[in-house]
Parts: C-alpha cells; sequence; structure tokens
C-alpha cells in the first residue's frame, strides 16, 4: 500500500511541475483604485490556493474547539458515572450487616 500511495504522489506531483511548466506566463492582477500585481500564472494560482487552505483552517478552528470542550465534558460524566459504579460494586461485594434483635 505504501508503495501506491508513493507513486500516486509521484504522478501527482509531476503533473503539477508539468502544470507550472506549461502555464509560467506573466498575468497581472489588477486590485481596486489601480493596484496591480504582475507575477507569473503558477505563482498566482498557488498563492491563491494556499490562501484558500490557511482560511479553510481558521474556519474549522471554532468547531474543533467546541469539540474539544464536549470530548472533556463527555469525559467528566464518564468519571463521575465509573466512579458510581465501583461505589455500587464495592458495596455490593460487602457482607450485609446482621439482624438486630
Amino acid at each position: 500500500m505504501k508503495i501506491i500511495s508513493k507513486i500516486v504522489w509521484a504522478i501527482i506531483l509531476i503533473a503539477l511541475f508539468g502544470f507550472a511548466l506549461k502555464n509560467s506566463q506573466i498575468v497581472t492582477l489588477e486590485y481596486f483604485l489601480g493596484y496591480e500585481f504582475t507575477a507569473p500564472l503558477v505563482l498566482l494560482l498557488f498563492g491563491f490556493f494556499l490562501a484558500g487552505g490557511i482560511l479553510g483552517c481558521l474556519a474549522m478552528v471554532p468547531m474543533v474547539f467546541r469539540h474539544r470542550r464536549d470530548i472533556s465534558k463527555h469525559k467528566k460524566t464518564i468519571a463521575e458515572i465509573e466512579k458510581g459504579r465501583q461505589a455500587d460494586q464495592k458495596a455490593s461485594l460487602q457482607p450485609p450487616p446482621p439482624d438486630s434483635v
């Protein structure tokens, strides 16, 4: 399985390298108020891809923290249940008190 994974990654790398070689022309990105940025097409595409990945990860941050908080609450609840269960088992293992007359 590792070999297949490495072969797939090599094919993807070669395809991306070929894409970069074929799209090396200079493009101009125009902003508001007359600002311009000139760079090779591949660098602009890579920059926007990277920015999208970073923004996607930042969008996930609140959800990750919410899940961590929920997990810690569930762990506390499980610990309380386990403590109660151990107390019940301990009480059931003790012999019953003698009958008083």
